[in-house]
């Protein structure tokens, strides 16, 4: 990889090396954007094939966290560490406390969170060198599980996106195909349950399944069933990359609206959906509940406002959509749009410097 090429060509401002030879840390913090303010994003642990997958996995995934923030209309830029290590195995207090310094000497550039391969309890061990961190125990006021809030993100989103396909938000009566019944998707299905939707369901899982026939009456079906299913919103809640040129050409439902990360295979198959006339609700703007509910914590977790805030998530599908319209584009670079828009508007109304209380007062010592 040719570095300072590749933070040229998607303006990337910094990158990180966190090494400790005693705990074993050997990390990469990925800053893209803080035009908006801090980077925000959570750590990964993961066993990468070699350091330049990590190093393209961080970069690729801050990038991804700037437009994930900016689309939510929260005040963040992003960011992301990658942790390299074998998350069962590798772990110990040491080396996240280290990394929390690492973070700590940013000086609030970047605000971490839970990631794949992360836990809350390796939170609080960064909570122990940081307050550059969220996601914590509850104890110390943080907001928990985050996916009952990003399942209800979710489904306002989905009702977004319905009102759009169908002329009306309701779900009453309709039927939607959840593709994986993990934590978020239950709570999405209890959402839509309770509002009368007829539910199909899958997951490699059993248990999961039955836990959603029994407790919300849904039908089950095989996982390569999911897609062609007679349906009107299919749900993509597991895997990434569902939408391809297998499965589009199967799908029956008029919206696709879920929890599931990196649902389009690559772009053209969002140009397929675009071509099909499906509404399709871009993954980072329907999902990003879970970020939306971390952030209220960096002002003191109220869970009513962060709730309210989350409500949100329907009116930016249904921006995302008119500018869709509006420019005769696919959703999913309409969302981009609303992103980069967004971004723009706030870099040029902070291109004229104000010497605020901070600056008078380091330049006096």
């Amino acid at each position: 990889m040719e570095m300072f090429q590749y933070l040229e060509k998607y303006d990337y401002e910094q990158v990180v090396f966190c090494q400790d030879k005693q705990s074993g840390l050997k990390a990469i913090i990925a800053i893209h954007d803080t035009t908006l303010g801090p980077a925000l994003g959570g750590t990964r642990m993961w066993m990468y094939p070699s350091e330049e997958d990590a190093i393209e996995d961080a970069l690729r995934l801050a990038r991804g966290m700037t437009y994930k923030n900016a689309a939510a209309g929260l005040n963040l830029g992003g960011g992301k560490a990658v942790i390299i290590g074998n998350p069962h195995t590798d772990k110990n207090e040491a080396m996240f406390r280290a990394f929390g310094r690492y973070i700590q000497s940013l000086n609030g550039r970047y605000i971490t969170a839970e990631d794949v391969g992360t836990t809350v309890e390796d939170m609080d061990l960064i909570h122990e060198e940081t307050d550059y961190v969220t996601g914590i125990s509850p104890a110390f006021g943080s907001s928990g599980n985050p996916s009952p809030v990003t399942a209800y993100g979710v489904y306002r989103g989905m009702k977004a996106a319905a009102k759009e396909a169908f002329g009306t938000d309701s779900l009453a009566g309709k039927t939607v195909a959840v593709q994986g019944v993990g934590n978020v998707a239950y709570h999405l299905c209890r959402h839509l349950h309770e509002e009368g939707v007829r539910l199909i369901v899958t997951d490699i899982q059993q248990a999961a399944v039955q836990r959603a026939v029994n407790e919300f009456g849904a039908k089950a079906v095989k996982p390569a069933e999911i897609y062609s299913v007679d349906c009107d919103i299919y749900a993509p809640c597991a895997l990434g990359a569902v939408l391809n040129d297998e499965t589009i050409p199967t799908i029956k439902a008029k919206v696709i609206a879920g929890s599931a990360n990196n649902q389009l295979k690559n772009s053209l198959h969002g140009e397929q959906l675009h071509e099909k006339g499906i509404i399709y609700a871009p993954d980072y703007v329907i999902n990003a509940g879970g970020v939306i509910n971390v952030a209220d914590e960096l002002i003191g977790y109220n869970r009513d406002r962060a709730l309210k805030k989350v409500e949100s998530v329907y009116d930016n599908i249904a921006k995302v959509i008119e500018i869709a319209k509006r420019d005769n584009i696919p959703t999913y670079k309409a969302a981009n749009r609303m992103a980069e828009e967004r971004i723009a508007r706030m870099r040029y109304s902070r291109s004229q410097f104000v010497q605020n209380e901070k600056h008078i007062l380091n330049r006096r010592k």
